[in-house]
């Protein structure tokens, strides 16, 4: 079931005669690094990721409900895909759906579909996810921002495979196989009321956890070596001089971001670096979204405590500033609640609270 592909890089760009190449131009790896591919787009080879693949591959060929658990940034929807790919479903449909974009007034359109004339705009019948996913897989990304009011729907759906479209009373019959995903905490949502327990049960059959890239130190080289080919391709660059002290500051970082920082890096580097020069470190994040708690910038007293004031002025000022680091973006990966680690609802609430406006021109 597993499919595994080894490159090796030595010092010279695939595909580029090597005459034309000079030695200032040339990307040195240390030690030879190999990439190892995992079912096509899944880079590395560390214990953590084994683990990893070992469950995946263990629950692609059943029909079981598989709950892929990780932070943002981890590859979440790469493990989904593989596991799509490995099934007997592999020649269906993949249906992707990202469930922190959808307005809460749109889900069950969303889901379900509607037929022509079921209300006002409804001027032809829609086909929902669920009945494109029929046969296939359906892949709920961020499956915690489902509207409380939609889980009990969600729920039948999963138990007993049936559904309406809005303004139908036909009933219909799908065969869905069901990969969710989230980088929230489902048994905290479930304890605070936000998220129902039968519905957790349902989702979680089998629990797939895709592990920071913290703990993948063996992976970081790897990956950044197949994201600098990736990207120099597709800028049509030559790859940088990229030495052993550059690899070195990649691996002391702590990686908040995940491979999608790491992604993010690597190419902004590119664009940063001067004279074929790899420089990471004038790529580097000066400072982290959440600014320190009010104890290390001395707002505490003596005493070990602040006035209600100060904190509550603290408190506001971390919402914003995550605010303006996702470009007044609430929901989604890299959203202001993802960055917060907490709901978008959530977040939303406090924003009201707050007297948080949204700018103008926020999108």
């Amino acid at each position: 079931m597993a499919t595994t592909a080894v490159t090796k890089y030595a010092t010279k760009r695939p595909g580029v005669p090597e005459a034309s190449q000079s030695a200032s131009r040339l990307v040195q790896f240390p030690h030879n690094t190999e990439v190892i591919r995992h079912h096509g787009n899944i880079i590395g080879n560390s214990r953590a990721l084994r683990a990893t693949l070992r469950r995946l591959e263990a629950v692609a060929a059943t029909p079981a409900t598989a709950l892929i658990l990780g932070e943002s940034g981890v590859g979440k929807e790469l493990v989904a895909r593989a596991i799509h790919q490995c099934s007997p479903r592999k020649d269906r449909r993949l249906i992707k759906v990202n469930c922190a974009s959808i307005p809460e007034e749109l889900f069950e359109i969303e889901f379900f579909g509607h037929v022509k004339g079921s209300f006002t705009g409804a001027h032809r019948d829609r086909v929902g996810r669920f009945e494109l996913a029929n046969h296939g897989t359906l892949f709920l990304d961020e499956v915690a921002e489902i509207p409380s009011h939609l889980q009990a729907k969600l729920l039948r759906v999963l138990q007993e495979g049936q559904f309406e479209r809005i303004g139908d009373e036909n009933t219909r019959s799908v065969d869905v196989r069901v990969v969710a995903a989230t980088n929230r905490d489902l048994q905290q949502a479930v304890a605070e009321g936000s998220f129902r327990e039968d519905l957790y049960y349902r989702l979680s059959v089998f629990p797939i956890h895709v592990p920071p890239l913290r703990h993948r130190k063996d992976d970081i080289v790897p990956l950044a070596v197949h994201v600098l080919e990736a990207t120099c391709d597709a800028f049509e660059c030559a790859l940088p001089v990229f030495d052993a002290e550059q690899f070195t500051r990649l691996l002391d970082h702590p990686w908040p971001g995940n491979v999608r920082e790491l992604r993010n890096l690597i190419e902004r580097t590119v664009i940063l670096s001067m004279n074929d020069r790899f420089d990471i470190g004038a790529a580097m994040p000066k400072e982290s979204v959440n600014p320190p708690p009010v104890g290390v910038t001395g707002g505490f007293d003596q005493r070990g405590f602040v006035k209600e004031e100060d904190w509550q002025r603290s408190y506001r000022e971390n919402i914003v500033s995550a605010l303006k680091a996702s470009n007044w973006r609430i929901s989604g990966d890299g959203g202001a609640a993802d960055l917060l680690g907490i709901n978008a609802s959530t977040l939303r609430g406090r924003m009201k609270s707050l007297e948080i406006p949204m700018p103008r021109d926020a999108h």
